[in-house]
């Protein structure tokens, strides 16, 4: 059987041109890797009595966006450039509880055989300059189709709910301003980051107490 791969610098195969295959492909391999993920969810559930996961987004990205950022990188409007050169066409968003689901679901997700991890950006310990902070993760999935395989990006983006909620936030005044907000908006927006960091702390703080305490009393409890 073939192999295709949309990715990189690489020329799509011959059968692979049109717009309807390409968001065929995109949306299979989302639906591929959220499997996973649930998956990957229930396990933890079924082995530690605990779901590091509190909701799971999907997207494929609109036109629009794609030709948009086509133009901001100097590429033409194409469907070659446009699976090589936009990673986030198909993205996945899990929003955990705590900063340290984030880590232990990046690393599950990273063991899984049938995915390859192109590229990690931790924004966590790096935010960016505007406060953003999540883990992305681009990674490639096998599309089985009748005769031929291509592997197709997915950008997976792990965050907490508090970086979610500022990540929401920022993205509507990005596109309200045009990336043009005024100075004392964007200065309170990474003020907020900063909060959100405290706020992330705390509650992971409070969380392993609770477990600590939890535990504790129900080893009192057996002792009796």
């Amino acid at each position: 059987m073939d192999r295709a791969v949309a990715l990189g610098d690489v020329t799509l195969s011959e059968g692979v041109d049109s717009w309807n295959t390409i968001i065929f492909l995109y949306n299979s391999a989302l639906k591929e890797v959220g499997t996973k993920v649930e998956i990957l969810n229930d396990e933890f559930q079924q082995v530690h009595q605990y779901n590091p996961i509190e909701y799971i987004k999907s997207r494929i990205k609109a036109p629009e966006s794609i030709v948009k950022k086509l133009r901001r990188y100097g590429y033409e409007s194409s469907i070659d450039n446009m699976v090589n050169y936009v990673n986030d066409i198909a993205g996945i968003r899990i929003v955990c509880s705590f900063t340290s689901d984030i880590y232990r679901l990046a690393e599950m997700i990273g063991r899984q055989n049938d995915l390859t991890v192109i590229s990690v950006k931790d924004y966590i310990k790096h935010p960016k300059e505007s406060g953003y902070k999540s883990y992305h993760m681009l990674v490639t999935v096998p599309i089985f189709l009748s005769d031929r395989i291509i592997d197709t990006k997915v950008e997976i983006q792990i965050r907490t709910m508090a970086m979610d909620f500022w990540a929401s936030l920022e993205h509507k005044i990005y596109y309200k301003f045009e990336g043009n907000a005024p100075d004392y908006i964007s200065r309170d927006l990474r003020e907020c980051s900063g909060i959100v960091s405290m706020l992330d702390a705390k509650m992971l703080q409070l969380n392993e107490a609770i477990l600590k305490a939890k535990a504790a009393q129900e080893e009192d409890t057996g002792a009796v």
